[in-house]
């Protein structure tokens, strides 16, 4: 590990920022959250399971629509100065693909999946929320393994507001995405 490296992963007291987070070395498994390098580590075998076929299925209905295009964990999105992450999946439509850099996607996609694990639940439920909420994502997916849940939140004046809640069966429909809707057990 690198001396610099070492010096802004061990970085307790100082605010960190876009730029501190571009000098680690490349694959590290860091995120920028709320000015902190936080490490998250690989997800388990179950997490990237519900990750391939819940993004398969988007990434086909966009592909075959010409709609945008969908990505996928690990790519960098800068929301803010102190903020940028790299959720599980995203979607940015075709009318905004100038936000799609070279080295990272340069404000907010118009729809984050995020799936909970053990080390990230903390700040996809908290922190990671409130941004996605502040910097205007416009759909925001909470896919929750243990439960076998999906949870989409829409805007509204500001704030993120659940519109479908479902569990163990049953189908979640993304309204960005007019027409794109998902069976739970499917993905689960």
């Amino acid at each position: 590990m690198s001396l610099q490296f070492q010096e802004i992963a061990s970085t307790t007291e100082k605010t960190c920022t876009y730029e501190d987070y571009r000098k680690l070395p490349e694959g590290a498994p860091y995120q920028l959250i709320g000015g902190e390098l936080v490490l998250t580590p690989a997800p388990g075998t179950y997490h990237q399971i519900i990750a391939m076929k819940l993004g398969v299925q988007m990434a086909n209905f966009v592909s075959g629509k010409e709609r945008g295009m969908v990505l996928f964990a690990p790519v960098d999105v800068y929301l803010e100065e102190t903020e940028t992450y790299q959720p599980d999946i995203i979607f940015i439509a075709r009318e905004r693909m100038e936000i799609i850099e070279p080295a990272r996607i340069s404000g907010a996609p118009d729809l984050v999946v995020e799936i909970l694990s053990p080390t990230t639940a903390y700040y996809d439920l908290r922190k990671k929320y409130k941004v996605y909420e502040r910097t205007g994502v416009k759909e925001y997916w909470i896919v929750d393994p243990e439960e076998k849940s999906v949870q989409v939140f829409l805007p509204k004046e500001g704030k993120f507001i659940l519109d479908q809640e479902v569990a163990g069966q049953g189908v979640v429909s993304s309204r960005i995405l007019e027409g794109f809707t998902v069976s739970l057990e499917s993905i689960f």
